[in-house]
């Protein structure tokens, strides 16, 4: 395997800090590529490419909501069927049974 030049692990480790949220990551990371010699334009293509691919799932996850207050399917099965978690609230933490099937 071909080992990442220190300008594309910055890169790498940029993205994943938009994609993680992370602002310490990011302030770090930016740092560490201007030092690895990318400019300010190629540090900002890596954001901006970072945030459109960030945005993919948090837009399918509003369209699942609305698809659901649209008269999707709203069955706990099926929400525990989509839920990767694996999760379950306690019984004792429970509010409502319908939420219930999902500790995210």
């Amino acid at each position: 395997m071909t080992k990442l030049t220190e300008r594309e692990r910055e890169l790498v480790a940029i993205g994943a800090s938009i994609g993680s949220n992370c602002v310490p990551c990011i302030a770090y990371h930016v740092g560490n590529a201007r030092k690895a010699g990318l400019s300010d334009a190629q540090i900002e293509a890596a954001v901006v490419l970072s945030e459109e691919i960030r945005k993919v799932p948090a837009s399918l996850v509003v369209d699942t909501a609305i698809a659901y207050l649209e008269g999707g399917s709203s069955s706990a099965d099926t929400v525990s069927d989509l839920c990767q978690c694996n999760n379950t609230i306690p019984e004792s933490q429970e509010k409502d049974s319908d939420a219930s099937k999902c500790g995210c």
